[in-house]
């Protein structure tokens, strides 16, 4: 007999999929619910302001268990970053081949962006949930945004030649994202550890917070990128390769992080780090410097990546182990 107790229990195993199912319906429900569309037009430009406030605060929960030895810098994580510099400059040489056609073009430059985008912020939540490194996957995180100062200035100009974007102007963006939303968090947290130490135990006894506010903050994006995908001006089988083609860009980051990963024994940490992708960035970049159209391309990415997160949560916590 399914019993109230039963659904919720579900509901908590398969938590970032029902993130995502929550945040997509209640976009519909707005959108197409006549009677609500006034609320909803009032309501949905404030959500994407919770988001930065909801990354900082799981953020600083998180980190708040970290391990400052496990920061040090480690070889996979240069491994991994010239990997990633290394496809994106291979999807350059593809759209420079095969670019005249507009279509072609748009579909190569959203695959583009979801290989050039940092990684996100918030792995350190998924990843600890998996078994990671919450240390190694910050000091990643740096150095991806570190690398992505580079890459970012010199790859755009020539995908796209009226990309007005300069190494300084990419360098203070990253440094601003990277100040924000990692070193204010660590530093409120270390801080937190050091003088009001009870009331870090008490937070680190609730394990899962930094997750459920990840969840929340995932369902609004969720929401977000549906009603991205639903205005958008493309169509036909162009809209459904922008859809498609991040699903096997996703799955393609996630095996060659993984496989990385193991040969120094870290292949959750890693494979998290080059598959679980910034794509707020990602759709800002688009947007600012790119072809805007191919902004599906980071915004299906997102919805992809938690599918393959909430995946291997789910695995590993009915099996306690992960099979990839």
């Amino acid at each position: 007999m399914i019993t109230v107790r039963k659904i919720l229990t579900k509901l908590r195993e398969n938590a970032l999929i029902t993130s995502m199912a929550l945040g997509v319906g209640i976009y519909e429900l707005f959108a197409h619910v006549e009677a609500l569309e006034p609320a909803g037009d009032t309501l949905g430009p404030m959500m994407p302001d919770w988001l930065p406030v909801g990354l900082f605060t799981l953020l600083y929960f998180t980190f708040c268990k970290i391990n400052l030895s496990e920061m040090k810098p480690r070889t996979w994580h240069f491994v991994i970053q010239l990997i990633r510099a290394s496809i994106s400059a291979l999807m350059v040489g593809l759209i420079c081949i095969f670019g005249d056609d507009p279509d072609v073009k748009l579909v190569l430059e959203g695959m583009f962006i979801c290989f050039i985008c940092p990684t996100a912020s918030a792995v350190v939540v998924v990843a600890e949930k998996l078994g990671g490194s919450i240390g190694s996957l910050t000091t990643f995180t740096i150095i991806a945004n570190m690398v992505t100062m580079i890459i970012i200035p010199t790859f755009f100009p020539m995908v796209e030649r009226e990309a007005n974007i300069t190494f300084i102007s990419a360098m203070l963006m990253l440094l601003r994202n990277i100040f924000v939303v990692l070193v204010v968090p660590l530093a409120l947290a270390l801080l937190s550890r050091r003088y009001i130490p009870e009331f870090v135990k008490r937070a680190n006894s609730h394990k899962n917070i930094g997750f459920y506010i990840w969840c929340v903050n995932l369902a609004i994006i969720s929401g977000v990128t549906m009603q991205n995908i639903a205005h958008s001006t493309v169509s036909g089988w162009v809209l459904w390769l922008l859809l498609i083609t991040p699903l096997f860009v996703c799955l393609i980051q996630f095996a060659i992080g993984k496989a990385v990963g193991r040969h120094w024994n870290d292949s959750i940490s890693a494979g998290q780090a080059l598959g679980q992708k910034n794509t707020v960035i990602g759709v800002w970049l688009t947007f600012t410097f790119l072809n805007p159209l191919a902004a599906v391309a980071p915004g299906a990415y997102v919805l992809w990546q938690n599918l393959v997160n909430g995946w291997q949560i789910w695995y590993k916590e009915k099996h306690g182990k992960l099979i990839w």
